[in-house]
Order: C-alpha cells, then sequence, then structure tokens
C-alpha cells in the first residue's frame, strides 16, 4: 500500500528516528561556531546535517509532516546563509512535491466523490500528478462543460482536480503529534524559533482543510472579491466533494521558481502583488489566505498573480482589526505612551506591570522598517538581522519581548503575517509598501 502510511508504527518511527541522528552528530564542529541565529548555540556543521536529515524526513512523508514542513519552509529567509544554502532546495521541494498515490487509488477516490461514471464527467483525465500537497494532489484534466459554445462547439475547460490522500486525516493528526516532541530539533536549526504555536494552529485547522467543500466555498469568495481584478486572479471552482475539487486550471511561473531564477522586475511585481493580495483580502473578501508558501501562486502571463489552494484561511468578516493599523501608525510618529496604552488595551502587554514606553517604541520600529518610507526592498539580510535582534538571549529586544503577550485572537494574523514577510525577503521585493497598508489596512494613517 503506498497511500499516506496508516500504520501509527511505521511513521512515528521515521519521525522518532531524527532526535537520534541529531544526538549523534552533536560532538561534530564543537570547535566553528557559526555567526547569527546560532552563534552561542550550535555549530554550523551541526545545523547543516540536522537540517538535511529533519527535511530528508519530511519530505518523504505525507499529511502532517509536509505540511509543517511547508508552513516552516517560508522562515528559511531567517537563516544564516552558510546553513540555509545547503538545504533550500529541499525547503523548495517539500512546497510542491510528495510521493503520488497509485492510478488505482486515485480511481477509487474518484468514483466515491463523484459517482461510478465519473470518467463520463471529463473529456481528458491524465493519471500522472501534476502537483502534490500535503493532504492531495492535483491531476490535470478536460472538463466537459454543459451546452456548447458560440460557435456550436462542446464547451471543454483545462481544470485541475485536487484529489485528498485517502488516510489524511488520521496521518496529519499522527504526523502533528510525534512533532510536537521535536522542538529541540527545531531550535538547533533556528534559536528563538518556537514551534508550538505554530503546530497547535495547524492542529486546529485540520478538520477545515480536509473539507474540500468548505475550501470551495472560501475560494468562490475570493473568486468573487477579486473578478476581473487587474492584478489578482481566483481560478473558479466548477466543482467539488468532500475530498474532491475541481477548479480551473491556471498556467503560470511557481513563486519558488521566481525565487530562483526571476528577475529583478519579476521579483519586486511578485512582492508587490503578494502584499496587495495578503492586505487587501480581508476588506475585499472578508478572509485571509493563511497558507502564504510560494508553491500556492503563479505569475501568469498576463502579469496578475495566481492564487491556489484555499484550505487554509482565516474568516474575517470585520476586516483586519482596526488596532494593528493605528498602533503602527503611532509607533511610526513616534508616540510610544500612546503605543503602550493601544497595547495594554489589546491584551498584548499586561495592564498592571510596568514597561519603558521609549524602550518599547525601539523594540517596535525597526520591525515597521519597510512601511517607514514610501518603498523598501526586503532582503533576507534584513531578515536576518532583525531575527538576530529578536532571538538573540543577550539583546535588550529579547529581554523586552518577555514582557509580551500574542492574544489568541492575533495569532493567526501574526503567523500568516510573518510567513508572507518570509516570502518577500525570499523574493527580495522591493514595492511601495507603505501606499499598500495606506490603502488596505483599517487605522494606518498616513507618516508625515
Amino acid at each position: 500500500m503506498t497511500d499516506i502510511p496508516r500504520r501509527a508504527v511505521s511513521r512515528t518511527a521515521k519521525l522518532a528516528a531524527l532526535p537520534l541522528g541529531f544526538a549523534g552528530r552533536t560532538v561534530l564542529g564543537m570547535g566553528k561556531r557559526v555567526t547569527g541565529l546560532a552563534s552561542e548555540v550550535i555549530s554550523a556543521e551541526i545545523q547543516q546535517r540536522t537540517a538535511e536529515q529533519l527535511f530528508s524526513v519530511l519530505g518523504q512523508l505525507k499529511g502532517g509532516a509536509m505540511k509543517f514542513g511547508q508552513a516552516l519552509s517560508v522562515f528559511e529567509a531567517a537563516l544564516p546563509e552558510e546553513v540555509a544554502a545547503p538545504y533550500r532546495q529541499a525547503l523548495t521541494k517539500l512546497q510542491e512535491a510528495a510521493p503520488p498515490l497509485p492510478v488505482a487509488s486515485v480511481h477509487k477516490v474518484l468514483a466515491e466523490q463523484l459517482g461510478p461514471d465519473w470518467r463520463d464527467r471529463f473529456v481528458e483525465f491524465d493519471d500522472t500528478p501534476a502537483a502534490a500537497a500535503s493532504i492531495g494532489q492535483v491531476h490535470r484534466a478536460v472538463w466537459r462543460d454543459p451546452g456548447y459554445g458560440p460557435n456550436g462547439a462542446p464547451n471543454h475547460r483545462d481544470v485541475a482536480v485536487k484529489i485528498q490522500y485517502p488516510g489524511a486525516g488520521e496521518a496529519l493528526l499522527a504526523d502533528l503529534k510525534q512533532l510536537s516532541r521535536l522542538g529541540g530539533m527545531f531550535r538547533a536549526i533556528q534559536p528563538g524559533l518556537d514551534v508550538k504555536p505554530l503546530l497547535a494552529e495547524l492542529r486546529e485547522r485540520i478538520t477545515e482543510e480536509l473539507d474540500y467543500e468548505l475550501e470551495a466555498e472560501s475560494q468562490r469568495a475570493f473568486a468573487a472579491a477579486y473578478a476581473d481584478d487587474p492584478d489578482i486572479f481566483i481560478p473558479e471552482v466548477l466543482d467539488s466533494s468532500p475530498r474532491v475539487l475541481i477548479t480551473e486550471w491556471i498556467e503560470g511561473t511557481p513563486l519558488s521558481e521566481i525565487i530562483r531564477a526571476g528577475t529583478e522586475e519579476q521579483r519586486d511585481e511578485a512582492g508587490r502583488l503578494m502584499a496587495e493580495l495578503h492586505l487587501s483580502a480581508p476588506m475585499r473578501a472578508g478572509l485571509l489566505h493563511a497558507d502564504p508558501h510560494p508553491g500556492n501562486f503563479r505569475l501568469l502571463p498576463d502579469g496578475r498573480l495566481g492564487v491556489i489552494d484555499f484550505g487554509a484561511v482565516a474568516r474575517m468578516p470585520e476586516g483586519t482589526p482596526e488596532p494593528i493599523g493605528r498602533l503602527a501608525g503611532l509607533a511610526l510618529r513616534g508616540d510610544a505612551d500612546a503605543v503602550v496604552a493601544g497595547l495594554r488595551d489589546e491584551g498584548f502587554l499586561s495592564s498592571t506591570e510596568p514597561i519603558d514606553a521609549q524602550a518599547l517604541l525601539a523594540y517596535i520600529q525597526p520591525m515597521l522598517a519597510p512601511v517607514a518610507e514610501e518603498e523598501f526592498r526586503f532582503t533576507r539580510a534584513w531578515l536576518r538581522g532583525e531575527a538576530t535582534r529578536l532571538a538573540s538571549p543577550r539583546s535588550p529586544a529579547y529581554q523586552l519581548s518577555r514582557q509580551l503577550n500574542l492574544p489568541p485572537s492575533y495569532l493567526l494574523i501574526h503567523r500568516v503575517t510573518l510567513g508572507s514577510i518570509g516570502v518577500l525577503c525570499q523574493l527580495e521585493a522591493k514595492a511601495p509598501y507603505r501606499a499598500i497598508l495606506e490603502r488596505w489596512l483599517p487605522g494606518f494613517a498616513p507618516v508625515g
């Protein structure tokens, strides 16, 4: 059987072997220390070998292990270059590749979900998957639309058929439970990275992501919000069932390819479009695309950003919370006392514990560099600098961060924003981000 492995002992053995292999290598390279995030923690050689083994195993698995690897991969830009380079390719593979289902299993799922005459709904169906994701794989097909076109010919449309792996739900839960025990390994790769909140959030969203009819509903809402948009393209949903989703096929260059080999102009434009989507969706669709890894985006031939995979979305009927924009504006204008008061009101700070308002402002303002000027270029170096500033235990920023809380209502917004910034840094994209915020972020007043 080559579906998602259902035997817990098999899957658990692969994941459980990771920390054992790591422990066996901790005696290596102790004379060398790597600068940046891990300067006081672990050698470059151990980081590199740990990462190689970790992502190799994650790449062999579907379910929660791959989904977690995809979520983690967008933070690759924050790692020191000499550590990130050896396994950047493995991270990219996680974003768009997984072992395929056998053809018989594909046909069985289609028959169960679309009926025994499922083939009659397609003019053509390619049994070889065109792409794979954490809980399903995508096949290219030609859809037999009812009726005829203006010239009397039958309506045929190229479509993407997403098919959920059998046993995906059980595998997701088992993998995430096991991965929650591996926090020490991820700290070895990136000290200061706490994977527990990320895993907890992924667990909460499993039920939603397993329901392709719910995903179809979200995608239709996005498509309606961005119909005829000059910048963003959302494929039309043609049909859905709990484990099969059929949408319009889109051609374009994957963002992972733009990151690897795109021109500066392509990278800048992809970054601008990503920011437009991330910031405008809550206001326009009442939703936030919550899976910002490069495998979910295409730069289309006409210049638009094609967006796929709406399994992970945040429902934000009121749009982005107004305090986010208001407090960012206050911080940029240097109003430390108002920032402290606002953070206390929202639960980011204790209502009683004293805090140095100017020190807090100095902590926040470097994070807002992308919108402090009219244009900004995100870079890996900038992100590494910020990660070092915030994660080093000897940094004043690290000490101050211990007084801050992340209210549960802001957790998903925070994670998606960090993920989007990670992609922008991978792109090294320059764009007028402040103007985009001024247009779409409630409460964000123009600076200056």
